[in-house]
């Protein structure tokens, strides 16, 4: 099993979650501009959830649907970045996570946050 970086990163790239990983399996893509994890890395020791201040961070099996599509597109991108280990600010612009909420919400999506939060 593996975690999932979701949708809620994309044009944020919050980096707090990679300084705490054991296996330095974060990714930095320029497109879109996020992080993704290297799902052949992961150990799922869940040390980068609670570190994610938007909570874009799931296992697998708690993804919801609505970001069921994460799991392939972080196995497909990672090799497409840059691996990262150390605290970046985030992009300009970058949305809290009351605003990602409110916008899933503005779509009709009542999305749960992850467990470990």
């Amino acid at each position: 099993m593996t975690h999932v970086v979701t949708e809620r990163c994309v044009d944020c790239r919050y980096t707090d979650c990679a300084t705490v990983c054991p296996v330095e399996c974060f990714w930095e893509t320029e497109d879109p501009a996020m992080l993704v994890i290297d799902p052949d890395t992961c150990i799922d020791c869940g040390l980068c959830v609670p570190e994610c201040p938007i909570h874009a961070i799931y296992t697998e099996e708690e993804l919801p649907e609505a970001y069921a599509e994460w799991t392939a597109k972080n196995a497909e991108l990672f090799s497409t970045g840059t691996n990262i280990t150390e605290k970046k600010d985030a992009l300009p612009g970058a949305k809290s996570l009351e605003e990602i909420q409110q916008a899933e919400k503005d779509k009709g999506l009542d999305i749960p946050e992850p467990g470990g939060v």
